[in-house]
Parts: structure tokens; sequence; C-alpha cells
């Protein structure tokens, strides 16, 4: 939603403006990272100002202070998108991944067709680009699309690596 996504730009830019921040952790709620955005919302009129995904997703990358994804439940289509965003992803043991929203006829539209390719090459990116077929972590852990599968507190074990790097 655009709350989400000012919410998340707004806390982005105030980690990087604060010299107290060292790193940065996203995570969902609910034991879920994000489905991605609601399609009903492509159909209303953008709003001057309002958040856009793509930026916001840029403005991960480009921060100079780590920031680690932990993945539960679901990261699928923009939330994906946005954990390619962040510089290291963490992912429950059951989470699963992956951009269905070609299924569809939608391409995923916030960079993730460049970011995913970059990150775990070409013939994987293509398949889970073009199928749209969720991946479990464990799928993702040996593709190098995550740096770290955990059973335990996704959350806890985000911030560990956050602290470490």
């Amino acid at each position: 939603s655009l709350t989400v996504l000012q919410a998340l730009e707004d806390g982005l830019k105030r980690a990087d403006a604060d010299p107290s921040v060292k790193a940065v952790m996203i995570c969902g709620e609910n034991g879920k990272f994000s489905a991605g955005a609601d399609i009903r919302g492509f159909s209303s009129p953008k709003k001057r100002g309002t958040a856009a995904l793509g930026p916001i997703i840029s403005l991960i990358e480009r921060s100079e202070k780590p920031v680690v994804a932990a993945i539960e439940g679901v990261a699928l289509g923009g939330g994906l998108e946005v954990a390619l965003g962040c510089h290291y992803r963490v992912a429950h043991v059951k989470a699963r991944m992956g951009l269905p929203e070609v299924t569809i006829g939608l391409l995923p539209g916030a960079e993730g067709t460049q970011r995913l390719p970059r990150l775990i090459g070409v013939p994987a990116a293509l398949d889970i680009i073009t199928t749209g077929r969720h991946i479990p972590a464990t799928e993702a852990l040996k593709l190098g699309l995550v740096d770290e599968v955990v059973e335990e507190n996704t959350v806890e074990a985000a911030i560990r690596l956050a602290n470490k790097v």
C-alpha cells in the first residue's frame, strides 16, 4: 500500500541520516515478509509526491548502511523486489519467494527483472520470472537468492547478520 511504501521510504531516510544507526533490518509483520503490491492500486490515479516501489528499492540499494531483509512466510512480487534491493537476505526455512505477477499477465515492475539475474544468473532468473513459481527457502539458498536460511527467529538472525556486517 502507499502507506507502507511511504513508511519504508521515511524510515530508510531517517536511518541513513542518523549516525547512530549502523545497519537496517526490514521485516514484515505477522510472519509474512510481503505478498507484493495490491493490484487494485494499479488502476488508481497516481498522486504527485506519492511513494513508488522502484525508487524506494533503489534507495535501499544505495544505502551506505547494510540493509538486511528478514524473510518470513512469503516474499512475492514487489515483496521479493524489496528483498532484492537489500544488501543481504535471511529467510526462514518455511519461506517461499517468487515473482507470480506473470501468471496474471504482468512483468515485475520494480526492476526485479534486472536485480534477480544479477544475483542468481540468467537461466535461474528466467525460470522464476517467466513461470511465476514460488521457490522454497532452501532452493533460494542454493541459487544464491538468500544468504542464510534459519529455523529459528528470522528477525533475530537478520539482526545478528546486520551486526556482523
